[in-house]
């Protein structure tokens, strides 16, 4: 019976999900268009420039929930207002790595100048910080700068992932940890200078971003109850009892799988466009595609119940 109640789970709150968000869209004044068949959303509707109500607020963290990534075009923000949006989902937190200026270190300025030719900010699969102890559970980008055509940012759902995983791979993973480093700042992984995006506005070269982070590899999502994947190439080293080399092939295979077309969306930026995604059930990558044009992004990120909240059952570590 409890078997039963743990697989239905996700079900009925999947389906109290989407009723309460429809009810909430609905007297939010929200259109809400899927952008695939499997996960994101194209919000309009709304001006997230004016006060954002309660109703407004609560019909964003469902369509967030149900959605992954959720994109509100033509809202053009200034970083008062972002942070006001960012509070919306949890409390803005800042990357140690890239923090933002004094006014508001909590906003990464993510620009790429036309005559670069390193590579970009975010330019690998990735969850943002997954290495932190406690790494944000989402982040809200905004559109400062766009070349006229490339630097797209591609999406990958980690619950689609999960889904469609064999069954003894699940087995595998569950209760389970992977072990996540930040190898890009730190020193036994760090990428030569020249291939270094953002150099002048990066913290580098940092032992402790060596130091190896326990996080579940699987995820429960607190509100749906949908597991999903909680891996990623750019951070994950290897799983909780195995060694790098033992490791190296499971990971290879499902950061493989993860990025399956059937998982992805690829979303094209506009100017002032708005970007809102789950960081814990989420991969993204940012696409160098587009050498002699600017390109500018501002990024908060958010905690919003904290990756305990997430650990379910899943965890060796959980308890």
């Amino acid at each position: 019976m409890k078997l039963l109640a743990h697989r239905l789970f996700p079900r009925i709150a999947r389906i109290v999900l989407v009723c309460r968000s429809n009810k909430q869209a609905s007297e939010a004044g929200m259109e809400i268009n899927p952008i695939t068949g499997t996960f994101g959303a194209e919000i309009s509707g709304i001006d997230l420039s004016s006060e954002i109500s309660e109703t407004l607020a609560e019909a964003l963290r469902d369509a967030l929930a149900k959605h992954l990534v959720i994109v509100m075009r033509n809202q053009p923000l200034g970083p008062d207002q972002q942070q006001v949006l960012t509070r919306v989902f949890g409390e803005p937190s800042v990357n140690p790595y890239a923090p933002g200026p004094d006014a508001h270190p909590e906003m990464t300025s993510i620009i790429k100048e036309a005559d670069e030719r390193t590579g970009v900010f975010g330019g690998g699969w990735h969850t943002d910080l997954s290495f932190l102890d406690n790494p944000p559970g989402g982040s809200v980008l905004v559109g400062i700068d766009i070349p006229p055509y490339g630097g797209d940012t591609m999406f990958c759902s980690q619950q689609a992932a999960w889904d469609s995983l064999p069954e003894a791979m699940k087995d595998l993973l569950e209760n389970r940890d992977a072990i996540h480093v930040g190898k890009p700042y730190g020193i036994r992984w760090a990428p030569p200078v020249e291939e270094q995006a953002m150099k002048e506005s990066t913290k580098r070269n940092d032992p402790d971003a060596d130091r190896e982070r326990f996080h579940p590899a699987v995820m429960i999502h607190p509100v749906t109850g949908r597991k999903s994947l909680y891996i990623n190439p750019t951070y994950t080293h290897r799983l909780d009892g195995l060694t790098e080399a033992q490791s190296s092939p499971i990971l290879n295979q499902l950061f493989e799988h993860c990025t399956l077309p059937e998982h992805c969306l690829r979303l094209r930026w506009s100017k002032d466009m708005v970007a809102i995604w789950d960081n814990y059930s989420t991969q993204h990558y940012a696409i160098n595609d587009y050498h002699g044009f600017r390109r500018e992004m501002r990024r908060a990120t958010f905690q919003s119940a904290g990756i305990d909240a997430w650990r379910g059952k899943t965890s060796a570590r959980a308890s």
